[in-house]
Order: C-alpha cells, then sequence, then structure tokens
C-alpha cells in the first residue's frame, strides 16, 4: 500500500532522527526470504538495540542527505533492509551473524560516520567488539589490579612469617 504524503514526511523524520543518532548503519537485500526469519531477525535487532526496517530508498536518501551518511545514497538499489544503530558494532554484528545463517539475507553495504563501507568492511567491523563487550573487559581488566596486589601482599606477608 502506498503511503500518502503526510505519511512519507512522518517516515522521514524518523529516520532522520534515528540516522542523526546513529554511529553506523548497514544495508542488506532480503529478496526471497521468509517472514518466519525476517521476525527472527528484527527480534535480534531488537534485543541488540538496533533500529531495523524495510524502508523506501527514497524516502532513506531524503534521510541521510546532509548528514554523515550521506555516501550511502549511492548503495541504496534494490529491496533493502536498514539497520541503524548508536553503538558503532551492534547493527553489523546483528545483520553479519543472520547472513551467516541465510543465504538470501546479502549485506550490500554500511557506513560509520563520513566513511562508506563495502561488504568485506562490514564483516571485520562486525568481527570487533562491541560497546558491551568492551565495558565487560575493562571492568573485568579493573578488577584484576586490586586482586593481584591484594595477593601480592599477601605472598610477602607469608615470606615474612615463614622467615
Amino acid at each position: 500500500m502506498s503511503l500518502n504524503l503526510t505519511e512519507k514526511k512522518a517516515v522521514v523524520a524518523e529516520v532522520s532522527a534515528q540516522v542523526a543518532e546513529a554511529q553506523a548503519i548497514v544495508l542488506a537485500e532480503y529478496r526471497g526470504m521468509g517472514v518466519a526469519d525476517m521476525t527472527v531477525l528484527r527480534a535480534e535487532a531488537r534485543n541488540a538495540g538496533v533500529y531495523l526496517r524495510v524502508l523506501k530508498n527514497t524516502l532513506v536518501r531524503r534521510a541521510v542527505d546532509g548528514s554523515p551518511f550521506a555516501a550511502l545514497a549511492d548503495s541504496m538499489i534494490g529491496p533493502l533492509v536498514f539497520g541503524i544503530s548508536t553503538d558503532p558494532v551492534a547493527a553489523a554484528k546483528v545483520m553479519n551473524n543472520f547472513a551467516k545463517t541465510n543465504p538470501k539475507f546479502v549485506i550490500t553495504a554500511g557506513a560509520i560516520p563520513n566513511q562508506l563501507m563495502d561488504v568485506a568492511g562490514v564483516q571485520a567491523l562486525a568481527s570487533t567488539l562491541g560497546r558491551e563487550e568492551l565495558l565487560a573487559k575493562f571492568a573485568r581488566t579493573l578488577n584484576e589490579v586490586p586482586t593481584k596486589f591484594a595477593r601480592a601482599m599477601a605472598a610477602i606477608r607469608d615470606a615474612k612469617e615463614a622467615a
């Protein structure tokens, strides 16, 4: 069903708001996929905090025009699903993992602010640690410092008591 002008403006405004906050956008072709597969992808995206929608390319071109993602406009060809995330890795990770198990889901392009990425770039981005993983690793590292200090002090105490 076709959208009227008011609905189109609302979609452009909604997508523009998402793009304004975005750190990454990934495009993928979904031709031939079933509804059940798309439902699984949408659930995974929702859990990862990724805004995932099937949109008309012309509306998204208007939304990214003048933004750091404007270079993506040339890649918007065919039926696409758009993954937009505030975490630079989340959209790439969700969509890349889904593409591994669904041959009809093909990543076509991606971008981080002011940098267009091809499929290999999106896959490389997906293989890096996400924000949550980095924070967990950082917290674990910070926790190890006092633990090692306490162990060292206990070892010194035990050595002095033995002597």
